[in-house]
């Protein structure tokens, strides 16, 4: 279906989409600053705005009025491309993600989606693995070890968990028979949620996330008890006081635990598939 969109309509959807999912991390952090304050029998934000609203801005405006300081040997151009580059492949993996339909806006037409690529989930997966060089470049050019032998820990995290999250989107690859996920989405508004028949690999999927973001209990590269923040140790990090895994535990539990769940998930889902469709 040819479609009446120019490029300034795609330039639009893109800003918004960025500001909301900013907006959305700023204020889903807050909410977890509340909710782990009363878990820890305490208020949580609360000075910034009424019931501590405002919290997030406040910590924009400090983040930004912060003296600027570096290692004296790092290397200055990787040590600040690092975590621009962590922050541009996070935001534009929501490019790809589709959140309605095609709307008439008079002579011009508006989709749900920045961009549709028929490989929309690779590209997906290419970000997310673009993402962990600024992990090792971030780590190695601030010239510490600390920092480098918790960059290299927080690479074997990710590439573990990697392999789990591909295996467990399979089954629904299979299912939508297309690796575009407005495809996906279209395939699943005709037929039914594939979370319903694929609820084993929704579990991985959803598991792997959490390590993959590195939030408790994954969070071994924002352990101070055990890594001095990790590759952060040059960075400003955030700090819980919740149970987290051992290393030796969170890497048994991605290799000997998702990834055979996710492997004969895959394998039921394709069987199904060829014997019975769908």
């Amino acid at each position: 279906m040819e479609l009446n969109q120019p490029w300034w309509i795609d330039v639009i959807k893109a800003f918004i989409v960025v500001n909301l999912v900013l907006g959305a991390f700023a204020y889903l952090t807050w909410t977890e600053r509340k909710v782990l304050g009363r878990m820890q029998n305490r208020y949580g934000p609360n000075r910034a705005g009424p019931f501590g609203l405002l919290q997030p801005i406040a910590d924009l405006v400090k983040l930004l009025r912060k003296a600027s300081f570096e290692p004296a040997a790092g290397i200055d151009i990787l040590y600040y491309a690092a975590p621009v580059v962590a922050g541009f492949t996070a935001l534009a993996a929501f490019s790809v993600i589709p959140f309605g339909g095609v709307w008439h806006w008079g002579s011009y037409d508006v989709t749900g989606w920045v961009v549709n690529v028929s490989i929309g989930l690779i590209l997906l997966f290419s970000l997310s693995a673009i993402g962990i060089y600024a992990f090792v470049v971030g780590g190695w050019a601030s010239e510490s070890k600390y920092s480098l032998l918790g960059a290299m820990r927080t690479c074997a995290q990710l590439v573990s968990y990697e392999v789990s999250l591909g295996l467990s989107v399979l089954g629904v690859v299979i299912m939508g028979q297309s690796l575009s996920l407005v495809d996906i989405a279209e395939k699943q508004q005709a037929t039914m949620w594939f979370v319903i028949p694929q609820f084993v690999g929704f579990i991985v999927f959803f598991i792997s996330g959490i390590a993959e973001t590195n939030r408790a209990p994954f969070d071994l590269p924002e352990a101070e008890q055990e890594l001095v923040a990790g590759y952060h140790t040059e960075y400003s990090g955030m700090r819980w006081t919740l149970p987290r895994y051992r290393y030796d535990q969170l890497m048994n539990f991605g290799w000997k635990v998702l990834l055979p769940v996710a492997v004969v998930n895959l394998i039921v889902t394709g069987a199904i598939v060829l014997y019975f469709g769908f």
